[in-house]
């Protein structure tokens, strides 16, 4: 019976290494069990007998990287993940009287949960919007632009929006749901890197930046916020998770209205 790989100290320090380079992630030692658990199946596609094999693979190879990278980033999400949030986004909109299009960038969207959230708010509220959804993930992504998911997240959708956006899957979908496609021609799903944003983003009225600074040390943090309120408009609003905190930050652009919610000053 073969022998199952085990990650020893120095690979788990290299994986480390490359993850804070490529997406400004720190991985404790905590983490070591979770690299080795989600990167083993990598080893036993490929018939390699350690970490370090898989490691010589990786750092010759994009597309493995890239592999590497969606493995070791996919974190738990689901609809209306801390709804406070979606309560005052809510009360922004009833005070919205600009008539171009409210835009709102998902900045850690995984597979689109937090979006389709969003998207399904501004769609009973205004006329024109758009939601932009991003993340370093592609398989993520990939799932966010199908919006099938599993029937049990369905409890975490209001009633009502259940039934305007929530379509029961049958067939091969059967246990599944599917979000109406009504929402996708206001929507968009593209990769992006926090440490290095895209340029065509454009700019937003809101952007949701939750569960993904608790992942960075506070120079990154810095770099990344430093990096958003560069897209968001004055008078624009910052979402970030009730887990997470700015102290330590440079955030003078910003002031804080409600619990991890903050409004960019218009002055600056």
């Amino acid at each position: 019976m073969k022998t199952v790989p085990q990650l020893e100290d120095n690979e788990f320090f290299i994986f480390q290494k490359i993850i804070f380079k490529e997406a400004g992630i720190e991985l404790n030692e905590t983490k070591k069990i979770l690299v080795q658990t989600r990167l083993l199946k990598q080893l036993i596609k490929y018939g390699f007998e350690s970490y370090t094999e898989y490691l010589r693979l990786v750092q010759i190879d994009k597309s493995e990287k890239i592999e590497m990278i969606n493995l070791l980033t996919t974190n738990e999400t689901y609809f209306f993940r801390e709804i406070e949030h979606f309560y005052f986004l809510q009360e922004i909109l009833k005070t919205y009287t600009i008539k171009n299009k409210f835009r709102v960038w998902s900045a850690a969207s995984s597979v689109g949960a937090e979006a389709y959230s969003i998207a399904m708010i501004l769609d009973r509220n205004l006329a024109h919007w758009e939601v932009i959804g991003t993340d370093i993930n592609t398989t993520v992504i990939q799932k966010a632009r199908i919006g099938l998911y599993p029937e049990s997240w369905v409890d975490k959708i209001p009633i009502e929006l259940r039934k305007l956006y929530c379509l029961k899957g049958k067939g091969s979908s059967s246990g599944q749901f599917l979000i109406d496609r009504c929402l996708i021609p206001n929507m968009r799903f593209e990769e992006n890197n926090l440490l290095n944003n895209r340029d065509d983003l454009g700019r937003f009225d809101v952007i949701f930046l939750r569960n993904v600074l608790i992942y960075f040390d506070n120079a990154t943090k810095q770099k990344v916020i430093d990096g958003i309120l560069n897209y968001l408009v004055g008078g624009g609003y910052l979402f970030i998770s009730h887990t997470e905190n700015l102290n330590m930050l440079n955030i003078k652009q910003l002031e804080q209205v409600k619990t991890a919610i903050f409004r960019k000053r218009v002055d600056v």
